[in-house]
C-alpha cells in the first residue's frame, strides 16, 4: 500500500502531496502550503480515533491488494488502475467541493515531477517487486521512508540540521532494515531484485517529499487541487507507459480487478480525503501517526489472508525500523522565513 501528505507522511502508501506545514511527525506517508480542505462546519458524524483505524486498515491492505492484482495483470496495469480510480475519487471530490484544478505551466511542471516519484515510479516499483517477495515485506519496505527522507533531507534542505537522537535513529533504522533482510546469513532465501526494488520505491517516496518541498511553497492552491492534478498527471504517465510494455489481458480475472479497484478507490482516493479531514481535526503530527501501524497491519494481513511465511528476524526488523524512523522525527530547528513548508516526517507511506 501511501500519499501531499504522505502517508503517512507516507504512504502511503499513498503517494499525495505533503500536508501543510506543521510539527514533525515516518508511507506516507513535503508540503503545499495551503491548509487541508475543510470537512464542513459542525462536528464530523464519526470519531477521528474510528477514522484513523480505518485509514490504517486501508492503507495496511493496501500491499496485499497489489500481490492479489498482480496475480491477474501485468504490473504497470495494477498501477494505471490503482491511479485510475484513486483519480476519480478525488475528481469527484473536487467537483463537489467546487475546487478547481491549479494554474500556471510552472506548477503543473514541478507537479508533472512529482506526479513521477510520489506515484508512478513508487507504485510501479512495488507492483513489480511483489511479483517475487512477500506483501508483507514490501510493507516494512515502505516504512523505510522517514529514513531516506532525514539522509535526503540532510543534503538538500538548510533548515534541517542533524542531532543525535536523529542520527541515532538513522543508524537503527538501518540496522532494522539489515536485519529484516537477514545480512548474517548472506541474505540467503531473499530475492535481491524484488526487495531492491521495494526499496527504491520507498527512496522514490522521498525524493518526492524534497522535492515537492523545495518547489511548490507559496501555492496558492488548495492541498486537494495539487493532489488532485498530480493524480491525474501520474494517470497519464502510465497511460503512455502501459501499452508499451504490457499486452491486454486474455481474460478479465474478477478478484485481481475488484483488488485494482479497491487499491486505486479506497487506498489511493478514500484513504487521501480522510486523511485530510483527520489533519484538519487533530492535526498533522496526531494524523500521520498512522505510518506506525501500516506495517503492522501489512504484516498481519499477509501471514493470516495470503499465508504468507514471517521469519523472527522480520518481526525483531521491523520493530527495529519503526523505532528508528520515530527518532528520526524529533523536531528540526525552525524554518527560515519563506521556507515554512513542513513536511510530517511520520510518513508514508503511503504504499
Amino acid at each position: 500500500m501511501t500519499t501531499v501528505t504522505p502517508p503517512s507522511p507516507t504512504d502511503p502508501a499513498t503517494g499525495s502531496v505533503p500536508s501543510p506545514s506543521a510539527p514533525s511527525a515516518p508511507s506516507a506517508p513535503a508540503s503545499p502550503p495551503a491548509p487541508p480542505p475543510s470537512t464542513g462546519g459542525g462536528r464530523p458524524a464519526v470519531d477521528w480515533r474510528l477514522r484513523f483505524a480505518a485509514l490504517a486498515l486501508i492503507w495496511g491492505f493496501s500491499f496485499l491488494l497489489i500481490k492479489v492484482g498482480t496475480e491477474g495483470y501485468a504490473p504497470f496495469q495494477v498501477t494505471f488502475g490503482r491511479l485510475f480510480f484513486g483519480t476519480a475519487v478525488l475528481a469527484a471530490a473536487m467537483a463537489v467541493r467546487r475546487e478547481r484544478l491549479p494554474r500556471g505551466a510552472r506548477t503543473w511542471a514541478h507537479l508533472t515531477v512529482a506526479a513521477f516519484f510520489l506515484n508512478a515510479l513508487p507504485f510501479s516499483l512495488f507492483a513489480y517487486a511483489e511479483l517475487t517477495i512477500p506483501s508483507t515485506l514490501a510493507g516494512i519496505c515502505n516504512a523505510t521512508s522517514p529514513l531516506w527522507g532525514m539522509v535526503l533531507s540532510l543534503v538538500a534542505l538548510s533548515e534541517d540540521r542533524p542531532t543525535r537522537r536523529r542520527v541515532a535513529g538513522l543508524g537503527i533504522g538501518f540496522l532494522g532494515v539489515l536485519t529484516v533482510l537477514g545480512a548474517w546469513q548472506g541474505f540467503s532465501g531473499l530475492d535481491a531484485g524484488g526487495t531492491a526494488m521495494a526499496l527504491l520505491a520507498s527512496l522514490s517516496y522521498a525524493v518526492g517529499w524534497i522535492y515537492v518541498r523545495r518547489t511548490l511553497a507559496g501555492s496558492p492552491s488548495s492541498h486537494l487541487s495539487l493532489t488532485g492534478a498530480q493524480l491525474t498527471l501520474a494517470t497519464l504517465q502510465l497511460a503512455v507507459v502501459t501499452p508499451l510494455f504490457t499486452s491486454l489481458p486474455n481474460s478479465i480475472p474478477v478478484v485481481p480487478l475488484l483488488a485494482v479497484i479497491a487499491l486505486g478507490a479506497l487506498g489511493t482516493g478514500v484513504a487521501m480525503l480522510v486523511q485530510y479531514g483527520l489533519v484538519a481535526e487533530v492535526g498533522p503530527t496526531t494524523a500521520t501517526m498512522v505510518t506506525y501501524f501500516i506495517p503492522v497491519i501489512a504484516t498481519a494481513a499477509g501471514v493470516a489472508l495470503l499465508g504468507e511465511r514471517l521469519g523472527w528476524n522480520t518481526l525483531v526488523g521491523a520493530l527495529i525500523v519503526l523505532v528508528g524512523a520515530a527518532l528520526t522525527q524529533g523536531r528540526p530547528g525552525p524554518a527560515p522565513a519563506g521556507k515554512g513548508i513542513g513536511w510530517p516526517r511520520a510518513r508514508n507511506g503511503r504504499p
